[in-house]
């Protein structure tokens, strides 16, 4: 062999080497429902429903995933185990529409009155509206145990008090879902990685925009993927809450 020929398998093997080594880790996120809560984003008829005004951009993906149904079981799981459930809502009030400039998505929400509120201090039109939330999730959100959060404004929790409602709750892992997956669930993801948080992001109980030129849920898995302690169907996530409280029933 000569030696240029083993250099080059000298640095070939290191390549190989480093490809081995650049497969992304899988942490997972152990369940303990002591310590853990389902967050659900925008479960809103804007986004969910084939009446709300986002529908013919999500509808597809909303309904390829079953994410109707999937954030329905994701809820119900919880409760049915004690684990609290907060939801981020998504709102906007007349004063909101006086912002002088915004990105994309969040000037097109703003110019089709998007999650719009007729105040901050009133319910009047709220009901059926497209800031409401889906019918079906109605008996589970409005149970007087289910938080709801204030509104996020863009797309984080930055601004809202969705961690306080967390630490004060003694929670440090998060099983996120919601809408879009690409925007406000992924913007929730990455702050509350940011404060500390261990968090599952269930892949199914989410959608996003598609469009000829974007598939915004292709982008939000690869990112969920980079990012997240772990990445669940809403089957796995089901079974690992409900796996948590049969072994703390089973350790009393």
């Amino acid at each position: 062999m000569t030696r240029t020929t083993t250099i080059v398998a000298i640095v070939l093997a290191g390549l190989v080497g480093i490809g081995a080594q650049a497969q992304l880790p899988d942490p997972g996120m152990a369940v303990d429902t002591g310590r853990t809560a389902v967050v659900i984003t925008d479960p809103q008829n804007d986004f969910l429903s084939p009446d709300g005004v986002t529908w013919g951009l999500v509808g597809a993906s909303v309904t390829a995933n079953k994410t109707v149904e999937n954030i329905e079981s994701l809820i119900q799981a919880a409760k049915s185990v004690g684990m609290p459930v907060l939801i981020s809502p998504h709102y906007y009030y007349p004063t909101d529409h006086g912002w002088q400039f915004g990105g994309a998505v969040e000037t097109m929400m703003h110019s089709i009155n998007m999650f719009d509120r007729t105040g901050a201090l009133t319910m009047k039109g709220f009901e059926g509206s497209g800031a409401d939330w889906l019918e079906r999730y109605k008996p589970l959100i409005e149970d007087g145990k289910t938080v709801v959060v204030s509104p996020h404004k863009v797309y984080g929790p930055e601004t809202n008090d969705l961690v306080l409602q967390l630490r004060k709750r003694g929670v440090d892992k998060v099983i996120l879902a919601g809408m879009s997956a690409n925007l406000c669930t992924e913007s929730h993801l990455r702050e509350l990685l940011e404060q500390g948080f261990e968090v599952a992001v269930v892949t199914d109980a989410t959608a996003a925009a598609q469009t000829p030129e974007i598939d915004g849920y292709a982008a939000a898995l690869t990112n969920f993927r980079f990012l997240a302690n772990a990445n669940w169907s809403t089957a796995q996530a089901t079974s690992n809450i409900k796996a948590a409280s049969n072994s703390v029933a089973s350790a009393e």
